[in-house]
């Protein structure tokens, strides 16, 4: 990994439709941290109206949905995680574990399993991830019963995760051609936000991604989404940070995704969230991995803060609690943990262990 050491952060806070009051420019430890409870925000503001359509969102909350409640169709406790959080932290976990193997010497060595061990002596993130997302599957997860399956998992994450859990080859898995669902693109910011190489990186989000969708779609997503990230934390604008995934969309020669790049740099989300999905998003924001991109580019390039831009990626309603993930990893890699309402923050069920793990990681500083 190539990170820097964190450098402390402001215990400033904002309320929902409020800026930060942070004075300086976020550290890398606050963009980092607040990418990742961005997405948790995302994902536990979203979870209370999944599957609701728009009108059907806009007729409940006529100016958006603003505290996190927990509820929707799942009956999630206020800030719980759903899919989308979980299947982040198994990948972030996958990251730590790298990272305590590279600096851990020889009693790293000896307690990792040889089966994440490359032959150049590295360690291979990508089957350490799989096998947290078999975790999860099976049941071995925070605030589950043992033992229990998911009760929110999308079909293409139990295609690939079968046919991983049949080969054993987290590169010989995925739901294949045509399953291009969001499900990847939701779990794939710990990527942009510790891999620091370009070429690993790509590497490295295509292959996790493919895990379970290994659609061209898919993997092209994250493999974008994680440049922008990446820029992000750089301190680069979004704008800038939209110009590096731009010039990597076209290597990629992926034309699906380049034109979601485009339409999301062209669409007003505050018009959508007020008036509807309509030719915009014909899917209307219903789990298709390239509009879910679409939205996430139109929110980054919003500049109002991060509360309202996030209420208004929910007011498009579908599926909310994956596209304000998405959405929210972008923002909080954009503003910082500071720009995270603090309301919001209380509740996440992961926040400690996720600012936690992030401290680690920088202080290994691999």
């Amino acid at each position: 990994m190539s990170t820097s050491h964190a450098d402390g952060h402001s215990n400033a806070t904002a309320s929902p439709g409020q800026p930060s009051e942070a004075s300086t420019p976020p550290t890398r430890f606050s963009r980092i941290a607040g990418a990742l409870l961005a997405l948790h925000a995302g994902d536990s503001l979203g979870a209370s109206l999944e599957f609701s359509p728009w009108a059907s969102v806009r007729t409940r909350y006529p100016n958006g949905l603003r505290e996190i409640i927990g509820g929707g169709p799942f009956n999630w406790p206020p800030g719980h995680a759903t899919d989308d959080t979980d299947l982040t932290r198994a990948v972030l976990l996958a990251y730590r574990d790298q990272a305590e193997f590279m600096t851990g010497g020889e009693d790293a060595a000896l307690d990792t399993p040889p089966a994440y061990k490359t032959a150049d002596g590295g360690f291979d993130v990508v089957r350490a991830a799989a096998d947290y997302m078999v975790q999860w599957n099976q049941g071995n997860w925070p605030g589950r019963q043992p033992g229990s399956r998911p009760v929110d998992i999308g079909n293409a994450t139990v295609i690939g995760l079968g046919r991983y859990k049949q080969s054993r080859d987290p590169r010989n898995a995925g739901a294949g051609p045509g399953q291009a669902g969001n499900g990847s693109l939701m779990r794939c910011l710990p990527t942009g936000l510790f891999v620091g190489d370009r070429a690993r990186r790509i590497k490295e989000s295509e292959e996790i991604s493919g895990v379970t969708h290994n659609d061209r779609r898919c993997t092209a997503s994250c493999t974008v989404y994680n440049e922008i990230v990446a820029s992000l934390v750089g301190g680069l604008t979004p704008d800038a940070a939209l110009e590096r995934a731009e010039v990597l969309v076209k290597e990629l020669d992926c034309k699906p995704v380049e034109e979601a790049v485009k339409r999301g740099r062209s669409i007003s989300l505050a018009a959508i969230a007020q008036n509807g999905p309509g030719v915009e998003l014909p899917g209307k924001a219903g789990g298709f991995v390239l509009e879910s991109l679409i939205l996430a580019v139109a929110a980054v390039l919003d500049p109002r803060p991060l509360a309202d831009v996030l209420v208004d990626v929910v007011r498009v309603g579908s599926d909310t609690d994956t596209n304000g993930a998405i959405a929210g990893g972008l923002l909080g890699a954009r503003d910082g943990v500071e720009a995270v309402p603090l309301g919001w923050k209380q509740k996440l069920q992961f926040r400690s262990e996720f600012e936690d793990v992030v401290r680690r990681i920088l202080e290994l500083d691999v």
